[in-house]
Formats: C-alpha cells, structure tokens, sequence
C-alpha cells in the first residue's frame, strides 16, 4: 500500500481536506467506515425524529472527504461514466477523479442543463432520458448518501423499487403471500401513475424533502437541452439522475400507511376488507374483498394521494381485475386456476425477450457460431435467473424451442447448398447427455481457440425466492447480521457453475484483498493473476485473487502487489 498523503489522513468523518488529493492513495476502507457511520447515526435520528440533528449530520456528511471521494468513486465506476452530459466531459483519469473531489462544493454551486436524448419503450413510443454533467452527477451521488438513509427508514414496508437490497422477486414473493391463500382477495387493483417523474409537484418536493431546500431547487430547475435550445423544468425529477430514483420513492411513500389507516388490520392478521399494498418504483397493485371497495374507496383515496403530488392515475392503465382472469405485474402474470394461484412469465414479457434475441441472430448473419453465442448467452442467462423464482418450466422449454428454430433457420442460411445432416453436425453437437446443444469456438484469454455452448434456459434450475423481511434497513447496524447472510446466499448463487472464482470467493471470505471490502454482484469483479501470465505465472486458483474493478485498475496503475489471502472457513449460511 501506498504511504498515507495529508488528504487521506485527514479523512475523519467531517473533514475537509484543502490538500492536493492522491486518488490512488485514497483509503477507501476508511472513506466507507467514516461514510457508514454517518449514515446510521442520521438513521438513528430519523427514527427518533430529532430532524435538527438529522440536518447536523447531513451537513457533515455532504462536506466530509470521505462522502466526496466515494461520491466520485461512484459517477466513475457505473455504467454511465463514458456518457458526458452537455458539457461533453468524463473523468477517466485519476488526476480527473482527484481534482473533482476538490471541486465539489456547495458554495457557488450551480447545475448545468441537462442533455435530453430518447429510448425506446416496449410500447415502441420514445421515452426521454436527461443526462447530467460529471459534476452534477457526483453532486447529486454525495447528497444522495445522506438522503438515502432517511428513505430507508420512511419508506413503505412492501415499496421494492430502487431500493438496496431489494428486488422484483421480492415483490412477487409478497404479491404471492397476499394472493395465494384459499380466502385471500379475490380482487386487485392494477395501478398505473401517468408519466410519474414527468409529473411530480416541485413545490411538494421542497416542502417535504428532507435536504438541503437550495441544492434541490436548483436540480428541479436546471432544465435540460435538446437540439441546442434550452427547456425549462416546472414539474417533475428528470429520468436519468442518480437521485431522481430516491425522490420518487419518497413521493410515493405513505400511500400504504394512508390505506392502513383507513383499512386496519384484524388483531389475527390481514384486514377486514383484504387490502394489501405491493408497490415497485411507479407501478403498484392493492388487493381487496370486493370490488366496490375497490372501486368506491381505495382508488379514491389513492388519488387524492396522488393529486397531493401533481400525480394523477391513468384511467386506461389502472384496472380492477379478477384473480381468475389474471394480471401482468413486473414481467410476470399472476393468475388463479381452480383456487390455486400460479405465477408465470407472461406472454408479453416473453414476446419482448424473443423479439430481441431474433434481432441479435439477425444481425449477426456473418457473425461466427462462437460470438453469436457469447452474444446471446448473457441475455438469455439473465431473463432465465429473472423469472427462476416461478412457475417457469414449461416457459423455458418453449423459449428454448423457438430460440432453437431461429438458429436453425440462421445456419441454413449461412450454407444453402449443404444438407440438413451436414449443417446438423458442424453447430450442433450432443453435450452433457443433450443433443442438438448449438456449440462454436471463441478466442480465449490466452488466445487460443476454446469451445462454447449456448446455454438453454431450461438449464436454470427454479428456486423459490426468500423475500426480504420488510422492517429490514441495511443502514442500521440491527440488521447487520441478516444483509450478509442474504449476501453470502446471493454470491453463492451467482457464483454458481463458476466454481473457480466460488473457491476464490470463499478462500477470501468475500473480502477484496487490497481495500477488505465485500466483493458483491453489485461492485463486479475482476479475477487477477498475482504473478502475471506475462512473467510465467499459471491460470490456476492458486495463483488468482478476486478484487474489486477499480482496485484491479490501481493495482496495475500503481505496480501493486498482492497476497494470497489465508484460507477462510466459508461463507455462512442463511
């Protein structure tokens, strides 16, 4: 490790460094434990209520080293950070980096337009996407670390939505629960919010945002440019920023504390009238005994909620179903047949799924069998291990079936003169007791050509998801125990079939050697030779070491060495 520079040493939980900064000599071990312990302090507050000191440690929090330095550690390592914003500039090199931390201050604080571009949606319209500056990006990063802890501690119990440690499964498991019992509710209302973060009332976030009233009036009005006109922005938090996921949620939070006021529940559990409430980012479905309770009271009290907001409902999106005839929620349809409830892909989900993958095969025609595989693995894999926590078995077999066809119809085309007997036995090959196993070769990492196989979806197996308990709060130290035994749970499985980098894991205890930070799916990481293949080191675990992406970058940046950590006594079991 490097020597500590005057930047780092002075990194105490409120400090404030005017020193040139050294980004490879940051601590980051510390910079996390000064940030951590902020964060359950305000949580502390919050659930008291003694919003001066939230406000006391918020302010230390937003001008300490530590939440600067992990704020721009953040804007530079996600997915986003090759994408400038109007000012067309990206940090990439550590003086950048180091030389952001210093810049990053409240005084004289004023944010760029934003640069507004367009996705598309499944429903093929255009959805806008606003794109801040670096700056803006880590401004709203720092803040966001004392925002965060508060909306944890406020949040809905059965909100699942951008939220740490929280996912899609999660909110089926609980839509599950709610449903799934022979005198469960029968009725369920499918709420659909109109252009949510298009929507949202700035006077309503001012009022009731707990941060700094200044920085987020001037986010909300920053506007955004498009075809070099400037828009101004008098509603709503714009698509795209790090924060606006987290002030969304806040909007939205409370609406399950309102229907449980006017809706108790029976001292055995459950209410009276069955309303449940299960939310996810902006879309929400509320169950219910009947649907004029639906109708008449909840969806009522659900819009004065929302107009509250500058939120409205979408009269044609949110419906009142029956159970027996089935809804799409999150990708999944629920449905009950003969009392028995059944949670499978729905058709719309799968549509969308293939459709992309016959785009991928298509405009790979001149593409090799091995790198048409390496594209497509990773999107099957991914919808597969969506959707393993439900009833999807027989969904896997017919995806695999028309992903199946689609090849075939690509390898005839790619040899139209040779016989089916001939294309058969030059792509698909038996494997693993299979046949008809779609198989090419990929240049390796030593460049050498290497066998791969296109994983079917019919390979994952199915799970059934453990739902998050919903008073769970990874900012308090109470539930420390329980996030890393679901961590230890979750890296196990996504770690599965790779058996090298699972032993790697384990023998490290699911540390980061250089920085002894947890490696998670979240932080990625990179598997590094420690003496290098280039100096005569071998490709076998005892001369490998995970660590985090950006560790591995220093590491080589640096000359760095590297240890091989002592042998753990496992991960622990949930």
């Amino acid at each position: 490790m490097a020597a500590n520079t005057p930047a780092q040493t002075g990194m105490d939980a409120g400090a404030v460094s005017h020193e040139e900064v050294d980004w490879d000599s940051i601590d980051w071990n510390t910079a996390h434990r000064n940030v951590c312990r902020l964060q359950m302090r305000i949580v502390k507050a919050t659930k008291a209520k003694k919003w001066g000191k939230v406000k006391a440690l918020q302010r230390i929090l937003t001008r300490s080293f530590s939440g600067k330095a992990l704020a721009v550690r953040r804007v530079t390592e996600n997915q986003g950070r090759k994408t400038p914003g109007v000012d067309g500039e990206i940090w990439t090199m550590p003086s950048q980096k180091a030389q952001a931390i210093q810049e990053l201050r409240q005084r004289g604080y004023h944010p760029k337009p934003l640069r507004r571009v367009y996705i598309p949606k499944s429903s093929g319209k255009m959805r806008p996407l606003s794109i801040p500056c670096m700056r803006d990006r880590a401004m709203q990063a720092l803040y966001l670390l004392a925002l965060d802890p508060i909306a944890e501690v406020t949040s809905d119990p059965n909100s699942y939505g951008f939220r740490q440690e929280r996912s899609p499964a999660d909110a089926i498991e609980q839509c599950f629960s709610a449903l799934s019992r022979q005198n469960s509710a029968q009725w369920i209302l499918e709420g659909d919010i109109k252009s949510c973060f298009d929507q949202i009332s700035h006077e309503w976030l001012l009022a009731h945002i707990p941060m700094e009233k200044v920085i987020l009036q001037r986010w909300l009005k920053a506007g955004f440019m498009e075809k070099d006109v400037l828009h101004v922005t008098e509603e709503g938090t714009p698509q795209g920023a790090i924060c606006s996921p987290v002030l969304a949620n806040m909007t939205l939070n409370g609406l399950e504390k309102e229907l449980r006021k006017k809706f108790p529940k029976h001292p055995r559990g459950g209410s009276n009238e069955k309303i449940n409430f299960v939310r996810f980012a902006d879309d929400f479905i509320v169950t219910g005994k009947s649907k004029e309770v639906l109708e008449n009271e909840v969806k009522s009290l659900v819009e004065q909620f929302m107009r509250e907001r500058g939120l409205t409902l979408s009269q044609e999106k949110t419906l009142i179903t029956h159970i027996e005839n089935g809804l799409d929620f999150l990708g999944q349809h629920l449905r009950k047949y003969n009392g028995k409830l059944l949670i499978t892909p729905s058709k719309k989900n799968i549509h969308t799924f293939l459709k992309g993958i016959r785009k991928v095969i298509k405009a790979n025609k001149q593409a090799t069998a091995g790198n048409l595989i390496a594209q497509l693995n990773p999107k099957i894999r991914g919808w597969g291990n969506y959707h393993r926590h439900v009833v999807s078995s027989k969904t896997y077999n017919k995806v695999d079936h028309a992903i199946f066809q689609a090849l075939w119809q690509w390898a005839k085309r790619r040899h139209p003169h040779k016989p089916h007997t001939w294309i058969k036995k030059k792509y698909f090959k038996s494997s693993g007791g299979q046949n008809w196993v779609f198989t090419g070769e990929i240049f390796g990492r030593e460049g050498t050509l290497q066998p791969i196989r296109l994983v079917k979806a019919s390979s994952i197996p199915i799970e059934r998801h453990i739902k998050i308990r919903s008073e769970a709060n990874p900012y308090d130290p109470e539930w420390e125990t329980y996030f890393e035994k679901r961590l230890d749970v979750k890296m196990v499985h996504n770690l599965k079939g790779k058996r090298t980098l699972l032993h790697l894991w384990k023998q490290q205890g699911g540390l980061c050697p250089l920085c002894n930070r947890k490696i998670t799916k979240l932080t990625g990481w990179h598997s590094h030779h420690i003496e290098w293949r280039s100096h005569g080191g071998r490709d076998q675990t005892g001369n490998r070491v995970l660590l985090h992406p950006e560790c591995h970058e220093r590491l080589h940046r640096q000359g760095l060495t590297v240890s091989k950590p002592r042998p753990s006594r496992g991960v622990r079991k949930a």
